[in-house]
């Protein structure tokens, strides 16, 4: 039998920090049109969500799940990472040396 989450809900956003213990913040994008104008604009929101493992890193694109009340702020769990941020490695520059 699948285990299923039933009717709970969902967003896929970017992670934007990491810094906390077995938290991670993460900024979820919408487009909406203005209720007078019908503009379309881009509205965003932080949801503090539930990282167990740690396995979130800043950049990556995740989806996250409602859940219970884990504390003051945080009410979302990590259900997967959709996405990996591109890893840039911290090399020298051309190999120029200092001094002489």
């Amino acid at each position: 039998m699948a285990e299923t989450t039933g009717n709970k809900n969902e967003k896929v956003g970017e992670v934007v920090s990491t810094k906390m213990a077995k938290t991670i913040v993460v900024v979820v994008n919408r487009r909406v049109p203005h209720p007078l104008y019908k503009r379309i604009m881009n509205r965003r929101k932080k949801f503090y969500a539930h990282d167990e493992t740690g396995e979130a890193r800043q950049g990556d694109v995740v989806r996250i799940v409602e859940c219970r009340p884990l504390s003051k702020t945080k009410r979302w769990q990590l259900a997967e990472i959709v996405r990996r941020a591109a890893v840039l490695s911290a090399q020298p520059a051309g190999g120029q040396e200092q001094g002489a």
